[in-house]
C-alpha cells in the first residue's frame, strides 16, 4: 500500500491522531457551509469582500497555526514574494494579507481545489507553455488590480524551511517590469524550531502532509515576516528582483538564528 492511501486510512496514525483529523475536517466543512452564502451575498452588495480571506484565516487556525505578524503587508498593492514550507503557507499568509495566489495550472484540473482557489482570485499559470507567457502577464497584472495583492512561491516548490533554495526569475516575468504603484515584498514564514515536521519536502505526496497536519496535538506558530519591498534599484528586471528578494529573506533568516 502507497503513502497516500496510507494516509487516507489513516494507517501510522494513533487514535487520538485520528480523532483530531476527523474534527478538524469536520470544522472545515462547517466554516465552509459557513462562509459560502457570505462569499455570495457579499458582491450583491457591491461591498468589498472580506470572506476569502476570512474563511482561510479560518482553516488556517483550524488546522493549528496560531498566526503571529512581523511587519506589515503594502497598502498601495502588493506582489509578495515568499518561502515556501507547506500547504498551510497558503491560508496563513492569505489570513494575514488578504492575498490570492499564483497557482500552477495543474490544480485547474482538480474540481473541488479550483472552485476554491477561484473564489480567492487565483491566476492559473501553465509555466511551461511560452505561447501563453504574455497571455499569462496580462492575466497577473489584472489580478493585482483587483485584489490588491498577489503572492508567488519563486522557489517553485516546498522546501524544508531551514533555508531557501534558488528563486526562480521565470516565475516573476509579470514583474518585468513592475506594474506602475506595486511594491514587490518579500516574506519569510517562520515555522520556528518544529518546521521539519511541518515541511512538505522530497516525495511525502499532498495529502500525507496536509493529514500530518491536521493530527498534530500541540498548535504549531507561524511568524509571518513582512520585510521590507524591493526599492527601485532592486527592481530592475526579475532576475535581479529574484536575487534581492532571496537576499531578503535570508537575512532574515540569519537574524533570527
Amino acid at each position: 500500500m502507497n503513502g497516500t492511501a496510507d494516509a487516507a486510512s489513516g494507517i501510522g496514525f494513533s487514535l487520538a491522531a485520528r480523532l483530531r483529523i476527523g474534527l478538524r475536517l469536520s470544522a472545515m466543512l462547517l466554516w465552509l457551509i459557513v462562509c459560502i452564502p457570505f462569499y455570495y451575498v457579499w458582491p450583491v452588495l457591491r461591498l468589498h469582500n472580506p470572506w476569502p480571506r476570512l474563511f482561510l484565516g479560518g482553516i488556517a487556525t483550524i488546522a493549528g497555526a496560531k498566526v503571529r505578524i512581523e511587519g506589515a503587508p503594502s497598502r498601495k498593492g502588493a506582489f509578495l514574494l515568499s518561502n515556501h514550507v507547506s500547504w498551510l503557507d497558503i491560508p496563513v499568509i492569505a489570513g494575514a494579507s488578504g492575498s490570492a495566489f499564483v497557482a500552477h495550472s495543474g490544480l485547474a484540473d482538480h474540481g473541488l481545489l479550483k472552485w476554491l482557489c477561484d473564489m480567492n482570485d487565483t491566476v492559473f499559470v501553465a509555466r511551461h507553455e511560452r505561447r501563453s507567457v504574455h497571455t499569462q502577464v496580462e492575466l497577473v497584472r489584472a489580478a493585482l488590480t483587483d485584489t490588491g495583492a498577489l503572492t508567488v512561491f519563486p522557489e517553485g516548490t516546498t522546501s524544508d524551511g531551514n533555508g531557501l533554495l534558488p528563486f526562480k526569475s521565470s516565475l516573476l516575468s509579470a514583474l518585468d517590469p513592475p506594474p506602475p504603484g506595486i511594491a514587490i515584498q518579500p516574506v519569510w514564514l517562520d515555522y520556528g524550531p518544529d518546521v521539519a515536521a511541518m515541511a512538505w519536502i522530497g516525495e511525502e505526496p499532498g495529502l500525507d502532509n496536509f493529514l500530518k497536519i491536521l493530527a498534530r496535538r500541540r498548535r504549531q506558530q507561524v511568524t509571518v515576516h513582512f520585510l521590507a519591498a524591493l526599492d527601485e534599484s532592486e527592481t530592475v528586471n526579475r532576475k535581479t528582483m529574484a536575487i534581492a528578494a532571496r537576499e531578503r529573506i535570508l537575512a532574515a533568516l540569519a537574524r533570527k538564528r
